[in-house]
């Protein structure tokens, strides 16, 4: 689905993300891992052609993203606030993202309801901007609003960071089942090692705009990140799929 070849983004004569190539296939679930400052929001941005690349292109569905609109019709993402319109409730956001996918207000409504749980009761009919709310709760309205979509690709910029501990375990089923059951592919990124690798079935380890390791998700992968970012280990041998057997060398 995605496809990444050579791609270079430098701000002020440093280089902050250096993929000479990654693909991630239709229906995988990947999770991003990092420091601060190791690129990952940058990569995604440059997925949602957000910001150009010095060099190199990425393709997804084989169309180069980058001055193209086809991608756009089955892409949802949430990095930030910024992607909400905030001058607007909860309520006219969602009916307004889900009259651009040929949903009416009952279609979006019987989403909604779905959602109930995840919000909590914390999101509609509260009388309130989406200024107004915290940002735990414009994330629930950022998910919300890439789940009407009906997206084949969905990509989240540490969704887990401000939601409290119950919001955090329904998004994880949330995920796993637009994953497992629709066949979504989802790219998540977070700081919170064990969410990830309870959520994805591969993990990219990305740090100063490299991705050193490419690790398919087993039953040892948490210690494993545990202890690099903890003591600074090099991660073990371990399976890599989708970089150039040449490029980890």
């Amino acid at each position: 689905m995605i496809e990444i070849k050579n791609l270079k983004k430098v701000y002020n004569d440093v280089t902050v993300v250096d993929i000479p190539h990654l693909t991630i296939a239709k229906g995988e679930s990947v999770g991003l891992v990092g420091n601060n400052g190791a690129g990952k929001t940058t990569l995604f941005r440059m997925i949602l052609d957000l910001i150009r690349p010095e060099s190199g292109e990425i393709r997804s569905n084989g169309e180069v993203v980058a001055g193209h609109e086809n991608w756009k019709t089955y892409t949802a993402s949430y990095l930030d606030e910024g992607f909400l319109i905030d001058y607007l409730t909860p309520e006219e956001y969602l009916y307004f993202v889900g009259g651009l996918h040929q949903q009416n207000r009952a279609q979006v409504d019987e989403t909604l309801a779905a959602l109930g749980d995840f919000f909590n009761g914390e999101i509609l009919n509260r009388g309130k901007y989406i200024r107004d709310l915290s940002k735990g709760n414009q994330c629930k309205v950022g998910v919300a609003s890439c789940l009407l979509q009906n997206p084949q690709l969905l990509m989240l910029d540490e969704p887990f960071a401000n939601i409290d501990p119950s919001t955090q375990f329904r998004l994880k089923n949330m995920l796993k089942d637009a994953n497992k059951s629709k066949g979504i592919t989802t790219i998540v990124s977070s700081h919170d090692l064990n969410h990830i690798t309870d959520v994805c079935d591969r993990i990219l380890l990305m740090e100063k705009g490299v991705i050193i390791k490419d690790i398919a998700t087993n039953s040892s992968t948490l210690s494993e990140l545990e202890d690099y970012f903890g003591v600074g280990q090099t991660l073990g041998s371990v399976p890599v799929a989708g970089i150039d057997e040449e490029e980890n060398h």
